[in-house]
């Protein structure tokens, strides 16, 4: 039983990005924005990175979006580190760098961000850039799945289903999918569906 992650970790970060892009963003006048961001303030970098980055309410330009985006994360601002690891992966406005992508995922997860808790996980999974790491993926994702992320509980259910990087454990499998399922996962429901 494999899981393709990648089509989720791209859709998952447009979700998070879309929702960072907040109403008062919009709201504000932009060149309000770009006011406060160059006083620092890391949430204005933020929703200025994505405004050029998306292209709402400015042209898009990935350039400024990853000047804006490296400001606010060298202020300790999760989202945007999230962002730069995204942009990392896969090659946005940047040299494709999956160690430069962990670096900065690494930076948010251990702040507690979940998005790049099972970023890491996927990233370890995969073997994108890295050595694969089955039990590195797990640690991550389990990080993710305490928070209740319901894709971190199905991708720990599929490592103990397929026995990778740990010994095979179908009941274990189970747990972890019923609670993927309970987190409002389909794919978790279908695979504890198969293991009753």
């Amino acid at each position: 039983m494999t899981f393709s992650n990648t089509s989720l970790i791209r859709k998952t970060t447009l979700f998070l990005a879309a929702a960072m892009f907040s109403v008062s963003a919009m709201a504000l006048d932009i060149n309000q924005t770009i006011r406060l961001a160059n006083q620092g303030d890391a949430k204005a970098q933020l929703d200025l990175g994505l405004t050029y980055f998306f292209g709402f309410g400015a042209d898009q330009d990935y350039a400024k979006a990853l000047k804006w985006y490296t400001e606010a994360a060298n202020q300790g601002n999760a989202d945007a580190q999230v962002t730069l690891g995204v942009m990392y992966v896969d090659g946005v406005a940047v040299k494709q760098n999956y160690f430069k992508a962990i670096e900065w995922y690494e930076k948010a997860a251990n702040q507690g961000n979940i998005k790049a808790q099972y970023a890491l996980g996927s990233i370890y999974f995969e073997g994108k850039g890295i050595y694969q790491d089955y039990f590195k993926a797990l640690e991550w994702w389990k990080k993710a799945a305490k928070q209740g992320d319901a894709n971190a509980q199905v991708m720990i259910g599929a490592l103990y289903f397929d026995g990778k990087g740990l010994r095979q454990n179908k009941a274990t499998a189970k747990e972890w999918f019923g609670k993927a399922c309970d987190n409002g996962s389909q794919i978790g429901c279908d695979e504890y569906r198969k293991l009753n």
